[in-house]
């Protein structure tokens, strides 16, 4: 995976994405995975938009009974067939055959009631109807849930509409007869909030939307790393079992063989290949060797000393360019993948933007572990500080990364997001020069019980 928030000003470093992280990291170039293989929202289920239309309806009718009963005069023949008619688009919807609701649907739907909600509004006072207010809700719930240009198009429309209705609008008479007019002032100033509410609430519905839209695919992103993490390190399991499992039988093959050799030293022919089958078992116990050191040493562990995690962590980057040291000595610590992935996003981040020199460096106390990341880079801007960590934060400056540098804004988010799952505490700050990040642990959260390391296979030694 490619990580992090760019380093410049602004200091902001993006990730490819997150679940490419693993054997590749070590590659500025290794294959991303992109977000468009997250799962995309759908549009509005029916069943919401049925259930919004029913307490509009109640709302309505109660609205229209109460008035009715102060004696307040309107067309309330017409009023009461444009409700009916939307109670007979529900059971349309409720009672009809059954259909997945589309983004087209929905925006027809939110469309029926805009129209249905301002010839409402004409026909029962037009702006100096208290309720007009509601000709807002069709807009802000397609801010929520359709396209931006769906969304522009209802919001034209409701402002057109809401123009005409002002403009034809029936006006409400009293119970003396007496019509219930607003001053024209009044009348402007109450058109203009209601044109500044259309751009206001679907604004800021849409902008909440995508905010907690790209959390969601953040936190998908985070899942996948992790996931990839948890393969890899039952992956080496896996090969740690099968190399061991795997030496007894290739040590009986290779005894043989050697018997076999030594009975048929005179008979060329079928000497070399008893020899060739030797030979061949042997190699297979060397490489079967090497993968149970791997796993055992890599993936197999469930702790491991404090300055080994820091190692595992910072290995893909060591030879990227800058120099990265590593000053940290400290207890055994718990060897979470989720946290060393975390950690290796934090460090990318460094070795991308600094100059020469990436410092590592941990320090153990009696109640916390604390792991301090710095770079003689530009630094973060100040600006933009406080938003640290938030996901698809991708505002930089070309160049201000180095080359073959490419990111959506995820890495810092994921780690961020994995730490503090693992009881972290995570600080930014520029540390003149550079970078600073600082995590924290409580020394119960992550601190591991000491054991030995497995020794060699005493099969794969035959």
């Amino acid at each position: 995976m490619r990580a992090l928030i760019a380093h410049h000003s602004p200091r902001i470093k993006e990730p490819i994405v997150a679940a490419e992280d693993g054997m590749d990291q070590a590659s500025p170039q290794s294959e991303p995975l992109f977000l468009s293989e997250a799962p995309e929202p759908e549009p509005i289920r029916l069943r919401t938009l049925v259930l919004l239309r029913w307490f509009a309806i109640v709302g309505q009718l109660a609205t229209v009974i109460v008035a009715w009963a102060m004696g307040i005069g309107f067309a309330i023949g017409p009023v009461l067939a444009l409700i009916a008619a939307a109670v007979l688009m529900n059971l349309w919807l409720v009672l009809g055959p059954a259909r997945r609701s589309s983004t087209p649907h929905a925006f027809g739907q939110l469309t029926f009631d805009l129209i249905q909600i301002s010839a409402l509004m004409a026909l029962t006072g037009g702006l100096s109807n208290p309720f007009a207010l509601l000709v807002l809700a069709p807009v802000t719930v397609a801010a929520t849930s359709l396209d931006n240009r769906q969304t522009l198009m209802l919001g034209v429309a409701t402002v057109v509409l809401i123009s005409i209705a002002s403009v034809v609008a029936l006006p409400l008479r009293d119970a003396n007869g007496t019509q219930l007019l607003m001053e024209p002032v009044l009348a402007i100033g109450h058109w203009v909030a209601l044109v500044i509410g259309v751009a206001f609430f679907a604004g800021y519905a849409r902008r909440v939307t995508a905010e907690l839209g790209a959390t969601s695919r953040a936190l998908f992103a985070s899942q996948m790393a992790l996931a990839r993490e948890q393969r890899l390190q039952h992956l080496g399991g896996v090969v740690a079992a099968a190399a061991h499992e795997m030496g007894t039988p290739l040590a009986t093959i290779k005894l043989i063989a050697g018997e076999l050799a030594d009975e048929l030293k005179d008979r060329p022919d079928l000497y070399a290949d008893a020899n060739a089958l030797r030979e061949s078992a042997e190699r297979c116990g060397q490489i079967l060797r090497g993968m149970g050191r791997a796993g055992k040493e890599d993936l197999h562990l469930r702790s491991a000393p404090l300055r080994a995690v820091l190692e595992d962590a910072a290995g893909p980057h060591a030879d990227r360019g800058p120099v990265v040291e590593i000053l940290a000595e400290g207890p055994d610590v718990r060897r979470d993948p989720a946290v060393i992935h975390a950690l290796r996003n934090l460090i990318q981040n460094a070795v991308d933007f600094a100059q020469s020199r990436v410092v590592i460096e941990a320090d153990s106390g009696s109640e916390f572990v604390t792991v301090t990341i710095r770079d003689d880079g530009p630094g973060y801007s100040p600006a933009l500080l406080a938003r640290i960590g938030d996901p698809f934060l991708t505002s930089r400056r070309t160049g201000a990364q180095r080359n073959g540098y490419e990111g959506m804004g995820l890495g810092l988010f994921i780690a961020k997001t994995l730490l503090e799952r693992s009881g972290a505490r995570l600080t930014f700050a520029n540390g003149g020069p550079g970078a600073l990040v600082t995590v924290r642990w409580p020394l119960d959260r992550i601190r591991a019980d000491t054991r030995a390391a497995l020794g060699q296979n005493p099969n794969l030694e035959k």
